[in-house]
């Protein structure tokens, strides 16, 4: 761990809006197994206008605990702009976010870091639909996800199987320079950042992991779904006029 910002090799973000009953457990789960490969290391809670009392138990935390951060937010904003926030404030060699539900199982936690610090790429994901992987979630929700994939890579040309596992990694100094590109505010930020990444020919890791939902998703299938198709067609105008 590391004192409040101090030079540290990664930073761990939490977006989090209504995250009361999971975010201490999440946090001492995840200081544990980053204490076992980082020589130091940050936790930052980017709060996203609670309204449960994710904000006062953040804020708890972070005063407790040297090495955790607590982002606050007055309304609620949206996932992608707490990422950004947090990008900004952070000050660690490698970026990485994952969500509070500790869906994806954290024993993959330092292939996701080493893909970066060791192997060289600039940005590495975790994938629910790599052969590899073990997913347990509903048969409906796994159609829906491929199908989007599906249209992510027909239509965006984007070469990856799963673009919005909440389980990412960045290298700070190839990813800053462009991050303000990234427009989306809320879901949609986890596929535009990988779009644009590719487009610039960065280095992008997949990696299959062991996948199953903590809680209820937050995710409103039918009209998050046709609000990211739009969000797909969208971003394939915008590139297309860069």
């Amino acid at each position: 761990m590391t004192e409040k910002n101090g030079s540290v090799q990664v930073t761990v973000v939490f977006p989090a809006f209504n995250e009361a009953p999971w975010l201490e457990d999440a946090v001492e789960k995840t200081s544990e197994a980053l204490s076992k490969f980082a020589a130091s290391y940050e936790i930052i809670v980017a709060e996203d206008g609670a309204t449960d009392g994710t904000d006062k138990i953040a804020e708890r935390i972070a005063q407790e605990k040297a090495f955790v951060e607590h982002l606050h937010g007055d309304k609620r904003l949206g996932r992608g702009v707490a990422l950004n926030n947090a990008f900004q404030k952070s000050v660690g060699e490698v970026f990485v976010y994952m969500d509070v539900d500790l869906a994806t199982d954290l024993k993959h936690l330092q292939t996701l870091v080493d893909a970066i610090r060791i192997e060289g790429h600039d940005l590495a994901t975790g994938s629910r639909l790599l052969r590899e992987s073990k997913v347990q979630r509903s048969f409906r929700r796994q159609f829906t996800s491929k199908l989007y994939n599906f249209w992510v890579r027909a239509i965006l040309g984007s070469k990856l199987r799963d673009h919005q596992c909440g389980f990412k990694a960045f290298k700070r100094e190839t990813v800053a320079p462009w991050l303000s590109e990234v427009g989306a505010r809320h879901w949609f930020w986890d596929t535009e950042i990988l779009v644009r990444a590719q487009r610039r020919g960065l280095r992008v890791k997949e990696i299959p992991v062991e996948w199953k939902s903590g809680r209820k998703t937050k995710v409103n299938l039918m009209k998050d779904s046709a609000n990211m198709g739009k969000q797909v067609l969208q971003l394939w105008w915008k590139l297309k006029r860069e």
